[in-house]
């Protein structure tokens, strides 16, 4: 089998395997790519996974792809991201295409109803857990509740920016880190390439941020503005595409809710929400067109900022204000993702007394019982259809 074709057969059955969102996704990838197949270091992997901490985007994904850039160029690097990225989608871009019919039978509203009180409980312990990890302190837990404020005030695109601003700059001046270190592994991309990926990040999100409009570039823009906008991947996401998609009415707010529960049962990056979006979205060509647009436009960010970056990291390495400004973002993330719990809460996910108790158990779960969450999807699931 040749290089390329054995990074995508690795990534494909981590794809498949891989339940429990970042965190655990890196953990599969640290005993099946460190340990048993002795790809890269234990400190090379330790070094990637402070540069795609570093930047917006999906840590997990963009860990994947850099690995695969290292160990193949970019040819291995695209198959390490089509491997682990597919087996979600395609799963997702078929629950967009079947949702309809079946969320009109009394069986298939409870058990819709289900994943979106599933998904209130699972972005709830995002709160609970980020907070605890990325608010340790009084100064970042203050950054946190202001950029709840921020964004309850100014919802959108702009206030969300503006928190990111404030969190960088709040942590540069008044938190201290630890530099990282590089990956000692011979890097496959040149100094030329990495700039070129630079700028064509920039350019994309500054036409993205000025283009607000439909059809294929207006849905492409609205998911390379969630994918470049996003810091700390996954949950933190949510208040991004809602914004893109049910502010301006593409998807209905129990629709996004349904995928969105229906997303923490997959296994792979959460990001590939955007296939059931594209799919569903009124603007663009939807269908599996639609879902193609969304899925490429929200990775997309992420992966030219892996690749622009890590000719340079040797450098950054050294930059302890770098790693200060990412703690504070980091603590200002926290309060966005408590934005996104709200909306859930007050778009009408929970509708009574039982529906209330089964958000509670399910948080519970997760939280004490450390219950996989698509065991909490299932059970959901079953609860909304006895109650």
């Amino acid at each position: 089998m040749s290089p390329t074709g054995e990074i995508f057969r690795a990534f494909l059955i981590l794809g498949v395997t891989s339940f429990g969102g970042p965190v655990a996704h890196l953990s599969y990838f640290r005993r099946d790519l460190v340990e048993r197949r002795a790809w890269l270091s234990e400190p090379d992997y330790a070094a990637i996974l402070g540069l795609c901490q570093f930047l917006p985007g999906p840590a997990s994904s963009q860990t994947g792809f850099c690995i695969g850039l290292l160990r193949g160029g970019w040819a291995g690097g695209l198959a390490a991201w089509a491997g682990f990225t597919l087996p979600s989608a395609l799963l997702m871009f078929l629950i967009a295409t079947g949702a309809g019919p079946f969320s009109h039978s009394w069986f298939g509203r409870d058990i819709l109803h289900g994943l979106q009180l599933a998904a209130v409980a699972v972005v709830a312990q995002a709160v609970y857990t980020m907070a605890r990890s990325l608010c340790p302190d009084t100064f970042r837990r203050v950054l946190a509740v202001l950029a709840l404020l921020i964004v309850l005030i100014l919802p959108g695109t702009i206030g969300q920016l503006l928190v990111l601003i404030i969190g960088a700059l709040a942590g540069r001046g008044f938190l201290t880190a630890p530099s990282a270190t590089a990956p000692d592994t011979p890097i496959n991309i040149s100094r030329r390439d990495g700039t070129i990926c630079i700028a064509a990040f920039f350019a994309l999100l500054a036409f993205a941020l000025a283009v607000h409009g439909h059809g294929a570039i207006g849905l492409f823009d609205a998911f390379y503005r969630a994918g470049a906008l996003v810091f700390g991947g996954g949950h933190v996401v949510l208040p991004l595409l809602h914004d893109a998609v049910v502010t301006p009415g593409w998807v209905s707010a129990q629709n996004f809710l349904t995928g969105y529960g229906a997303a923490q049962a997959m296994p792979g990056p959460l990001f590939t929400f955007a296939a059931y979006l594209g799919t569903i979205a009124t603007a663009g060509p939807h269908g599996f067109a639609g879902a193609l647009i969304a899925l490429i436009a929200i990775f997309l960010p992420g992966l030219l900022l892996v690749a622009g970056i890590l000719p340079f990291w040797h450098e950054m390495k050294q930059n302890s204000r770098i790693a200060a400004a990412v703690m504070g973002l980091n603590a200002t993330v926290v309060g966005i993702l408590a934005y996104a719990l709200l909306n859930l809460i007050f778009q009408g996910a929970i509708h009574g007394f039982f529906d209330l108790l089964i958000v509670i158990l399910a948080y519970l779960a997760l939280t004490i019982r450390k219950t996989p969450p698509i065991a909490v999807v299932a059970a959901c699931a079953a609860a909304a259809l006895i109650f």
